[in-house]
């Protein structure tokens, strides 16, 4: 059993890097990836963890993308935290997140009259790089502008409300040609967040499989049976590698495990011996 969908402190989870591998590890993981939002810096420590529990580790990371007129997610695998072509592009997405999020807080004060500081979303991530979203929603909880999470991004910060400020993304096809130009590969994450019927679906793969992608996300931990049944026979239509994971968040999204997302999540190991075999050959 494999996880490849796991985030930390390090993006908008609420555990360190280094508890992913130890979570993995209890829940009978041979393998876990950590695929932090826009960002590689948790790698290292969690790879040091997992290297300690004799647990397979895969490098990874999400990349926010517009497909079309739809927001989409890529993961991506096996790219190391030195220089090359992704990387540049995510410390670009990084610091517009920067940007966006002291825009936020702008809106917040200025507009609602929210007394939100910038230094306090900062503390709530832990670290600058790291904010996102979530932050805020928590911040709005306990300033008392929401009920829950949920209701924060439902009445404020979901696309669309008061406070949504949009933030740079790049085209799936993009990071699919970024993410093999440094020795990677790119995996649709949880495709039916696309929003699109099945015909409509099956053609997007299509056409992202010939952009160079190598996967989609078929075994999510949100899925049911049929659903997950339906993206393998999708991935293999399309000549592509189904893949697996929990995207847990920790008590973001408290209904997900690492390893077995709602409980009956089983990533098998096969799926990350055939995502290893499509990444590029090294010049």
């Amino acid at each position: 059993m494999i996880d490849l969908h796991t985030h930390s402190t390090c993006s908008d989870g609420t555990d360190p890097p280094e508890a992913i591998p130890e979570l993995a590890a209890k829940a009978g993981c041979r393998a876990v990836a950590l695929t932090d939002h826009d960002n590689l810096s948790g790698l290292a420590a969690a790879r040091a963890r997992a290297d300690e529990l004799g647990l397979q580790f895969v490098n990874g990371c999400e990349v926010s993308c517009l497909f079309k007129d739809r927001s989409a997610h890529v993961l991506c695998y096996f790219v190391d935290e030195d220089e090359g072509p992704l990387q540049d592009e995510l410390a670009r997405l990084r610091a517009d997140r920067v940007k966006r999020n002291k825009l936020l807080v702008d809106k917040l004060r200025n507009e609602f009259g929210m007394q939100i500081t910038y230094d306090e979303v900062v503390a709530e991530a832990a670290r600058e790089e790291s904010v996102g979203r979530p932050h805020f929603a928590a911040l709005l909880v306990r300033h008392g502008a929401a009920e829950s999470m949920q209701d924060a991004f439902d009445k404020w910060l979901g696309a669309g409300k008061p406070a949504y400020i949009p933030k740079a993304r790049v085209a799936p096809e993009q990071v699919a040609r970024l993410a093999r130009a440094s020795g990677g590969v790119a995996v649709l994450a949880h495709p039916y967040s696309l929003q699109l019927g099945d015909g409509a679906l099956a053609a997007a793969v299509g056409e992202l499989a010939e952009a160079g992608f190598s996967g989609i996300e078929a075994e999510y931990g949100r899925y049911t049976p049929d659903e997950r049944a339906e993206l393998r026979t999708l991935a293999q239509r399309a000549g592509l590698v189904a893949t697996g994971g929990s995207d847990y968040h920790g008590t973001v999204k408290h209904d997900l495990s690492v390893g077995v997302g709602q409980g009956d999540l089983r990533v098998p190991d096969s799926m990350l011996e055939d995502l290893a075999a499509r990444r590029p050959s090294p010049n």
